[in-house]
């Protein structure tokens, strides 16, 4: 089965920066889209930024800016580069991939288990 494992939260002061990534491993075929999202205490999960297999970029609006999504496919990583941190961007972050596990199937979306980053002084 395909897994997603994502790695590199931790304790960051605000205007700090944190890395991101998350690693795809399994049998499939390709990956198409590949995001992260992140959960606040007491909110729900809002998307922070997709990319497509090609390198097309999407970012929340309030993030643009601030984070950068990248992917290297040889290695079926998806990472985000995460600048000026904010006491609002702690939470648990999540990476996600649309997979296609066979040709001539509908692709599966995937979610990773999630890392924490803390934003304190």
């Amino acid at each position: 089965q395909v897994q997603l494992q994502a790695y590199g939260g931790g304790l960051v002061q605000p205007g700090g920066s944190l890395r991101l990534s998350c690693v795809v491993s399994g049998r499939f075929v390709a990956i198409n889209d590949m995001g992260w999202y992140r959960q606040a205490p007491g909110k729900q999960r809002e998307l922070v930024a997709l990319i497509a297999r090609g390198g097309i970029t999407n970012y929340a609006d309030s993030l643009k800016g601030r984070f950068t999504i990248s992917r290297d496919n040889a290695k079926n990583t998806v990472s985000l580069q995460m600048n000026s941190l904010k006491d609002e961007d702690a939470g648990v972050y999540y990476c996600n991939a649309e997979i296609r596990r066979t040709w001539g199937r509908a692709t599966q979306l995937k979610w990773g288990q999630g890392t924490q980053v803390t934003v304190s002084s």
